[in-house]
């Protein structure tokens, strides 16, 4: 069984190493059109969900990556409640990183959220 190397230069000009176990032209054909297709910001199938094996957090007050390494953000889900004060089953999401948590500015960033927020959904 032969072994084929190529090399296939994409959209953005990198060269993607293709390595196959069998001498098919289809199989090559069809690595061929993947590592040259367009590269797209969202990983998406065709009906529409989301295939990324991670999808990294933002911190909700100042936008930044979560990275895996910050051991001190947190991520705080607020419950939405009924006109009779009572839970809906519905809820919020917020993340916040260290950086945020450290400057103790974690408190007035969850209320600004929150009030933003709470007017959107006319809680």
């Amino acid at each position: 069984m032969a072994r084929i190397k190529a090399r296939c230069v994409t959209a953005q000009s990198r060269n993607v190493p293709l390595q196959l176990s069998s001498v098919s032209s289809a199989l090559l054909r069809d690595q061929v059109a993947a590592a040259v297709a367009p590269q797209t910001a969202t990983m998406q199938n065709e009906e529409g969900k989301m295939v990324d094996l991670y999808v990294p957090r933002k911190c909700s007050a100042t936008n930044r990556i979560i990275t895996a390494k910050d051991h001190a953000s947190v991520q705080i889900n607020i419950g939405h409640l009924d006109e009779n004060g009572m839970y809906d089953g519905r809820f919020t999401t917020f993340a916040l990183s260290g950086f945020v948590r450290a400057q103790g500015d974690a408190d007035s960033s969850l209320d600004r959220l929150w009030q933003k927020k709470k007017a959107e959904i006319k809680q």
